[in-house]
């Protein structure tokens, strides 16, 4: 049997707090019998466990529910016929160890379930990428117009840093007639991009290639895009513990964040089409690249969070740096 000893003593201050820490408190947490009971019990160990929410989920509640429905096999969307189903024994052991490791390793929820979305595609995730939270995939398609007129027209697309190879995919959606570069430096993100890629029956149209950015990279393309590691240095020292879960690699790019930025900016405009578009998203660092290249004539798209995040540049306004 799964000991709940650690669950437990995650929430034990809350009861004490609440004034009832007495031997039928504890008892009945260990007694939990319904969804609705271990939903509540786990709503409360994460609140005062301090989880931060940033992969998904953006509150103690959703995220609760969602490990509790994945776990149980239940449709993801539907929570309410399901409140007051009680659970076998093995079931609330399976659903208690699992709450567990999010209250107290804090264990993002993507690496729990090996499950992530983007937008309407869901993605297999581990620990050897980050969890997929790009707004770039917000931009492809019609929205791209008027720099790309028809999708049709994308015929080679370049996906940098693809981790899970989720963009590359969401391309192979989008822009139907292209056939795309998926480019990683990390062998082990290639590995999951590749589960990835074969879930969704796309092996002859993307291809992964282990390199360092465009180095050793061949021919032209319509579109590059690319969510580089972007976080600067003082930054990575202040991440919250579900962050250090996810590969170093993929999250701090030197001293201001923008090292992968520069070498991108750099190369880019060989690496494109006469007509060829480039889009990079960058956090927060949207002030600090301004401030590095006045001459460039960033235009930066409107995404759920913000126009602050991703910047398109046209391979005529990168030849200006050469």
């Amino acid at each position: 049997m799964i000991s709940l000893g650690k669950l437990l003593a995650a929430c034990l201050n809350i009861i004490i707090r609440n004034g009832v820490a007495n031997p039928g408190n504890i008892k009945a947490a260990q007694e939990l019998t319904t969804v609705r009971d271990i939903l509540r019990f786990a709503v409360s160990c994460f609140n005062d466990a301090g989880l931060f929410f940033g992969h998904g989920s953006d509150n103690a509640h959703d995220e609760a529910a969602y490990l509790i429905l994945h776990t149980l096999n239940l449709p993801l969307d539907t929570l309410e016929p399901y409140l007051d189903a009680k659970l076998l024994q093995s079931e609330k052991e399976e659903v208690l160890a699992v709450l567990e490791r999010r209250a107290v390793e804090h264990i993002p929820a993507a690496y729990l379930t090996h499950q992530a979305w983007q937008g309407d595609f869901d993605f297999y995730v581990d620990e050897r990428v980050i969890v997929p939270r790009s707004f770039i995939y917000e931009l492809l398609g019609d929205n791209l117009t008027p720099w790309i007129e028809h999708p049709e027209l994308v015929h080679r697309a370049l996906d940098l840093c693809t981790g899970s190879g989720c963009l590359a995919i969401q391309m192979a959606h989008h822009y139907p007639a292209a056939e795309i570069d998926a480019v990683d430096l990390s062998l082990d993100a290639l590995e999951v991009a590749a589960i990835n890629i074969e879930d969704y029956g796309l092996e002859d149209r993307i291809n992964l290639i282990h390199t360092d950015l465009f180095e050793g990279l061949e021919g032209t393309y319509d579109l590059i895009v690319s969510n580089p590691p972007y976080v600067d240095a003082e930054s990575v020292d202040m991440l919250p513990d579900e962050y250090l879960h996810e590969p170093e690699l993929a999250l701090g790019s030197g001293e201001d964040g923008l090292d992968a930025t520069r070498q991108i900016l750099l190369h880019a405009a060989k690496c494109l089409n006469p007509k060829g578009v480039l889009l990079v998203e960058i956090g927060h660092n949207r002030d600090v690249l301004e401030a590095a290249y006045p001459e460039l004539p960033f235009t930066w798209l409107e995404t759920s969070g913000g126009d602050g995040f991703v910047f398109l540049l046209t391979r005529e306004q990168l030849l200006g740096l050469e």
